[in-house]
C-alpha cells in the first residue's frame, strides 16, 4: 500500500478531477443563453470538489477536513441536479446524463 503524500494521491480527488474534465467538455455545447446561468453554475460546481478536498487535506484538524469533504459531496449533488436540468432542457442526451451521473 502506497503512502499518501499529497491530496493529489487521494482517490476521491482523482475521481473529482474526472468529473471536472467531463463537465468542462460537456458544457461547451450548451447554448450561449445559458452562459451566465447553468453553464456558470456547472463550471463552479465541478471545480468545487477538488478545491475543497485539497483545502481540507491542508487543514490540521480531522474535523475540519471532514467538513470540507462534506462540502465537496454537496457540490457533487448540486452538479447532479444541474445535469438533470440540462437533460430536461434538451442540452444533453440521456446517455450523457447517465455518464455524468456515474
Amino acid at each position: 500500500m502506497s503512502k499518501i503524500k499529497s491530496f493529489e494521491d487521494l482517490e476521491c480527488w482523482k475521481a473529482c478531477v474526472e468529473v471536472r474534465i467531463y463537465i468542462s467538455v460537456l458544457i461547451k455545447k450548451f447554448p450561449v443563453s445559458e452562459k451566465f446561468d447553468l453553464v456558470s453554475n456547472m463550471r463552479r460546481a465541478s471545480r468545487s470538489p477538488t478545491r475543497n478536498i485539497a483545502e481540507g487535506y491542508g487543514r490540521y484538524h480531522f474535523q475540519e477536513n471532514i467538513q470540507f469533504c462534506r462540502q465537496s459531496r454537496g457540490s457533487l449533488f448540486e452538479l447532479l441536479d444541474d445535469l438533470i436540468t440540462a437533460r430536461d432542457e434538451g442540452y444533453i442526451t440521456e446517455q450523457e446524463y447517465i455518464e455524468g451521473k456515474n
